[in-house]
């Protein structure tokens, strides 16, 4: 998920309004009756001036807030709410600010209220899902992304960040479009092809999705993640040695036990038998609970004692003893139960 890019100078447009009171003509009338003509005219004057103050606390907000001065810039958009309680840009000012400081719910608060005051304020609208995502309050934040772009159909964040939770919906085919078009709008941007490739991976694209994690890795810093989904394309393809490639590069900067176990079934496919059971043995060792690496040392040791013509029986022993681990920590495995009965 992405957050909106933040503007380096935003204008604020502050009508002055002033009121004008007629003055009485001399002689024509009494002290009483300029009283009574004028008082109509001050409720309406007081109106302008609270506006007007409404109005100063905003543009002081704004330029506390290019100052860095966030508290007291989120002072003066209380302020003017406290004043006029209709300014939709004083609640989105202040969403903006509670939103930087982590206070989503707060943030939550004045958004909502900006989106029922202006339902046509595409910030408003944007802002909203963005911390109702934040809140993990997804099918409401796809509601009001999609009303934000209903305003501003290419709005790079918005179609990023619809496409993430969408995601999180566990909806890829619903993600798709958005996440596409976000790629389209900004192809320099290295989190929305990662965004677009992890789309394609669960649907199935995985030659799509390497071509997107390819190009990510050329835009942004090759972190755990990016590699491990990299390679889980590769192996689904079957680009075995682009996978020990990139396996081999992130146990180099993040040894995980899934990396390892990552590496070592790809090993094995490339029939790379005694680096593989090494590569299983070290996620095992990483992370004695995790079965799948217990299982890849259980095939491995299957097979020395096959190719032994099951003379090997310290293989066949070692092999029955991983894979019964496995199944100490995930019982419900039908394949490796059926090993276990038929070598043991």
């Amino acid at each position: 998920m992405t957050g909106r890019r933040p503007n380096t100078a935003r204008a604020l447009l502050i009508a002055l309004l002033t009121g004008v009171t007629a003055a009485p003509l001399p002689g024509c009338q009494t002290t009483t009756d300029a009283a009574s003509s004028s008082s109509p005219a001050a409720p309406q004057n007081r109106r302008v001036t609270r506006r007007a103050e409404a109005q100063d606390a905003v543009a002081n907000a704004a330029r506390l807030r290019e100052e860095g001065v966030s508290q007291d810039a989120l002072a003066e958009f209380e302020r003017a709410i406290e004043i006029n309680p209709e300014l939709t840009i004083a609640y989105v000012g202040a969403a903006e600010i509670y939103t930087e400081q982590g206070l989503y719910g707060e943030a939550e608060e004045k958004y909502r209220r900006a989106t029922e005051l202006e339902p046509a304020n595409f910030d408003a609208q944007y802002g909203h899902g963005l911390v109702l995502q934040l809140l993990n309050r997804i099918t409401e934040a796809v509601r009001a992304y999609l009303r934000a772009l209903a305003l501003r159909p290419d709005d790079f964040d918005a179609n990023l960040n619809v496409a993430t939770a969408y995601m999180q919906l566990d909806e890829p085919r619903q993600a798709r479009p958005y996440a596409e078009r976000a790629v389209r709008l900004d192809p320099e941007d290295g989190a929305a092809r990662v965004n677009l490739g992890a789309i394609y991976a669960e649907l199935g694209m995985h030659d799509a999705a390497v071509v997107e994690y390819q190009q990510a890795a050329e835009l942004i810093e090759l972190g755990p993640e990016l590699l491990l989904n990299l390679a889980d394309s590769l192996g689904k393809t079957g680009r075995y040695p682009e996978m020990v490639s990139t396996l081999s590069q992130l146990v180099r900067i993040d040894p995980s036990a899934v990396a390892y176990e990552r590496l070592g079934s790809a090993l094995f496919k490339l029939k790379n038998y005694d680096d593989a059971l090494a590569s299983f043995r070290e996620a095992t060792n990483l992370d004695p609970r995790h079965y799948p690496a217990w299982n890849g040392v259980g095939v491995c040791l299957l097979n020395r004692y096959l190719w032994s013509e099951r003379r090997d029986t310290a293989a066949r022993s070692g092999a029955i003893d991983a894979l019964r681990r496995s199944l100490q920590i995930r019982p419900n495995q039908p394949r490796i139960i059926e090993l276990v009965r038929r070598y043991d």
